[in-house]
């Protein structure tokens, strides 16, 4: 054959392999798809009508005619179907679970208007039926005493109160400008402000408000840090340690620390002392142990706890000017002088001491005439 003429035997084999494998392929084709794929087009035949049947008048009045007893079924009872739609097992009508959500498009982005402040001015307030203009006084001190306010306007009226935090006042009416009012002491313990305001008694008429201030009352700047305290209380001292001053200040009863405030008690633990300005305000000073310039040192002997000591059972170190001078004996103490105050001791020479007399010899005791 030509067909292997001038091949190997390689070639010539693997021709014959392909051709076996495309007779094969024929072969499933065939099966697969029967003899209609190698067969000519088929050939149409014309569609016989069915003969209609004809309905005659005996089968309609057969099909008119009821059941008969033996036929129908009476023990069987039918239920008419009841449709709620706000049943959770009810299918929802018209719903396609085929269809899917499409987003619609982005609405574009609009920046946020940035609101126009208007230019107009807030209309002005209108004008009361009541002036007041000032009070007097305009300030007190926390804890004072009642006293007599005086209010300056106009528009008053003789129905017209002074009221003190919403609170009416014993009130007076001198003229259309001037009212005067008790304040009582309770309304001034606390510090703060006020409102102070005039109106008359059927809230008809009112004034704008006024601020009154009650201002705390001075208190001092200075800390008690000690006492030197004698037996009876005689000239009994504090000791008071005062801004920008490196020693104690001491002071007795009724003297004037501070340039305002007068002793008036001491004692181991607190110290009085009273306003030279103001009557009422009278301060307590706790006792205050200060870090410096104090050395802890026991009590003296016989002494007592808090008493003849600077301060308390804490004793205050003072520095000895003249140390040649010795110190007085432990021994040796002077009622109201701690014991490590230096004293003064006089020499030898002027000292008291007096030698025994010596016997003078009498010349007649010799017997010589």
């Amino acid at each position: 054959m030509k067909l292997f003429e001038g091949k190997t035997k390689s070639e010539r084999n693997k021709l014959i392999a392909a051709m076996a494998l495309g007779g094969a392929c024929l072969i499933v084709l065939f099966f697969a798809f029967g003899r209609g794929m190698f067969s000519g087009s088929p050939t149409p035949t014309a569609a016989k009508p069915s003969p209609t049947p004809r309905t005659t008048a005996k089968n309609r009045s057969a099909d008119l005619e009821l059941p008969s007893p033996e036929d129908q079924m009476l023990d069987m009872t039918t239920q008419p179907i009841v449709y709620n739609r706000a049943s959770f097992n009810a299918p929802d009508p018209g719903r396609n679970i085929f269809a899917f959500y499409e987003p619609g498009k982005p609405t574009p982005v609009v920046p946020t208007p940035i609101p126009v402040r208007s230019m107009t001015p807030p209309p002005p307030e209108p004008t009361p039926d009541i002036i007041l203009a000032a009070v007097n006084p305009q300030s007190v001190y926390a804890g004072a005493s009642g006293f007599r306010m005086e209010i300056a306007g106009d528009r008053f009226t003789p129905d017209t109160k002074i009221y003190f935090e919403q609170q009416e006042l014993p009130s007076s009416f001198i003229s259309e400008q001037r009212m005067t009012a008790d304040i009582p002491g309770i309304l001034l313990r606390n510090e703060g402000g006020r409102s102070v305001m005039a109106q008359t008694a059927d809230g008809t008429k009112r004034s704008f408000p006024v601020t009154f201030n009650i201002q705390p009352a001075p208190k001092p700047a200075f800390q008690y840090i000690g006492s030197l305290l004698r037996k009876r209380s005689n000239n009994d001292t504090a000791y008071f340690k005062e801004p920008g001053k490196e020693m104690p200040t001491s002071a007795r009863l009724n003297d004037i620390v501070g340039g305002r405030f007068r002793l008036v008690s001491i004692s181991a633990e607190k110290t009085v002392l009273q306003d030279i300005n103001l009557d009422f305000n009278r301060v307590t000073l706790d006792l205050v142990v200060p870090t410096a310039s104090v050395t802890s040192q026991p009590s003296s002997p016989g002494g007592v706890p808090g008493r003849g000591g600077f301060p308390g059972r804490q004793t205050y170190t003072p520095m000895n000017p003249n140390p040649t001078l010795p110190t007085q004996p432990t021994n040796s103490r002077i009622p109201g002088i701690p014991d490590n105050i230096p004293r003064y001791t006089p020499p030898a020479s002027n000292s008291n001491t007096r030698q025994p007399p010596t016997t003078k010899q009498d010349v007649d005791d010799d017997g010589i005439d």
